[in-house]
């Protein structure tokens, strides 16, 4: 089988699906509507086609007719890549341009898939969105979402089938490893996020400082993993509340998260926003038990007062109240960690993840073709 993937080779969800699918036997071509600068896809040999989308700068008159002008030249540049490589289906990551030029590619049988603001937040942007984004996901054979949730508001656009495949992790990467755990008298509180507003940083700042104003006798710590627009305002926010025990460590690579879920007591999670909760999924496969917002992928992810415990979004008080109980019960670590991982282990496994979107691509196919 050999399937064609639109996506964004920049992001690190993309390398790994495409690497995850080549490694399972299918045949794997990209084509990325973004240029890299590393040699992940060679190295991996993967054949990728890039062309550079977004070259449209400018303001005024000519961005819109610049915008209009790369998208078409897109949608050849895939016309080409597809009569090239003679893929047996197209799969289009993201419900926005990468999904457009793959509809208009006119190729079939089309998957999309979805990930989250291209559902939540494009398509409430403008009607021109709103148009594109029901004219993209009517083009698709199969439409596929990371989780039950996301798939209802999918449903607002679409009236076909969507195909619920989760975004997991690979368990035997992820778990939990004695040899990088706090140290008994410390508690460290950690958080692994894109430094910007949708993910609800300044309000875990905040509720970390409260916590650390109850308890000034106790080995509190901070952990921030990440990078993003907002890093260096978090930063601020840190030093204007006088916080000591918090670092910024950056963003840090991904092999090396297991070792930072390990390091955690507790895995902060604030988001305002958040289609599925990948990173409740990495540290709950590694013990780790969670404080999400109940934003609507974390509710679907996390069992609330079982994996973890979920607070309303923006309420700095409850989740300072959600990292004290953790304190005051130290019982709830063991507990709700192993919880954590008996249920990723249940949904989350990355293997059975990619076994599904494979049988998914057969499915296309075989329909296809009757």
């Amino acid at each position: 089988m050999k399937i064609l993937i639109v996506s964004d080779a920049r992001s690190t969800h993309t390398r790994r699906w495409v690497k995850s699918l080549n490694d399972a036997g299918v045949k794997v071509v990209l084509f990325s509507p973004n240029l890299i600068s590393d040699d992940f896809f060679r190295k991996e040999g993967i054949k990728t086609y890039f062309y550079d989308l977004f070259d449209y700068k400018g303001s005024g008159i000519s961005a819109p007719v610049k915008k209009l002008f790369r998208h078409i030249g897109a949608v050849r540049a895939l016309k080409k890549a597809i009569k090239i490589e003679q893929p047996e289906l197209l799969h289009a990551h993201y419900l926005t341009s990468y999904a457009l030029i793959a509809a208009l590619a006119k190729f079939h049988p089309l998957v999309i898939s979805v990930w989250g603001s291209d559902i939540y937040e494009f398509p409430k942007l403008s009607v021109i969105n709103r148009l594109s984004v029901k004219f993209c996901l009517k083009t698709a054979e199969r439409v596929c979402s990371t989780s039950n949730i996301m798939a209802k508001e999918i449903a607002k656009y679409y009236n076909g089938e969507i195909a619920v495949i989760p975004f997991g992790v690979d368990t035997s990467l992820f778990r939990k490893m004695e040899e990088y755990a706090p140290a008994p008298e410390s508690f460290v509180v950690g958080i692994v996020k894109t430094m910007s507003p949708k993910y609800g940083i300044d309000i875990a700042i905040r509720a970390f400082k409260k916590v650390a104003e109850h308890y000034p006798e106790k080995k509190l710590k901070m952990v921030i993993v990440g990078d993003g627009p907002n890093l260096e305002e978090y930063k601020n926010l840190a030093k204007a509340l006088s916080i000591q025990d918090i670092r910024f460590t950056g963003k840090m690579e991904n092999s090396v998260l297991p070792q930072i879920y390990n390091s955690f007591s507790v895995t902060l999670s604030l988001s305002r926003s958040e289609s599925f909760g990948v990173v409740a999924i990495e540290s709950m496969a590694c013990e780790c038990p969670v404080i999400t917002s109940d934003a609507d992928g974390f509710r679907e992810v996390v069992e609330d007062g079982i994996t973890g415990i979920i607070v309303p979004r923006e309420d700095i008080d409850l989740a300072a109240m959600a990292i004290e109980r953790f304190i005051e019960e130290p019982s709830l670590l063991q507990t709700m960690g192993s919880a954590g991982r008996e249920r990723v282990l249940r949904l989350y496994r990355w293997e059975e993840n990619v076994g599904l979107m494979i049988e998914t691509y057969k499915n296309c196919i075989t329909e296809y073709e009757q």
